[in-house]
């Protein structure tokens, strides 16, 4: 079929979505979407923003500690919230992250049961790609960098 449009990888479709979760998000020094998927589907989103309440970072302000905004909870874990406010099990699903794990969340990807974890730029912890590997989680890098392409180092 000539002159079709190309269709998206699901790679690329559930990391579109991310993108759009991130642009949810209130913390204006950098905007962050996940998106966790099972066979397919999507099964929570979340974004960074402040706990629920509490006036968010474009309003009230950073909360700055050592170089990081603390006010704001971070889209991975928005995103497990999300899935255990509603009860739903994430075990064995992938997440799709607009910026790879800090350490914190990559732990609690980890201990959550994510098999997969892609992300669209490398951010910040190098830890992830040792410890993805020691455990089996398949880390992708849909940014296109080559220096952070895989899981292993």
């Amino acid at each position: 079929m000539s002159g079709a449009a190309k269709r998206s990888s699901w790679d690329e479709y559930f990391m579109s979505i991310a993108r759009e979760v991130a642009s949810r998000a209130t913390c204006d020094r950098k905007q962050v979407g996940a998106v966790i998927v099972r066979d397919r589907c999507i099964l929570a989103t979340g974004y960074n923003g402040s706990m629920r309440g509490t006036e968010h970072c474009d309003e009230a302000g950073h909360m700055m500690e050592d170089g990081h905004c603390v006010r704001t909870i971070h889209a991975e874990a928005n995103a497990i919230i999300q899935a255990a406010r509603h009860g739903t099990s994430i075990e064995g699903s992938d997440i799709y992250i607009t910026a790879s794990p800090c350490w914190q969340c990559f732990k609690m990807l980890v201990n959550a049961g994510i098999r997969r974890i892609a992300f669209g730029e490398f951010y910040r912890d190098e830890r992830i790609f040792r410890f993805a590997d020691e455990l089996g989680i398949e880390l992708a890098d849909l940014s296109g960098t080559p220096s952070t392409q895989g899981a292993g180092r």
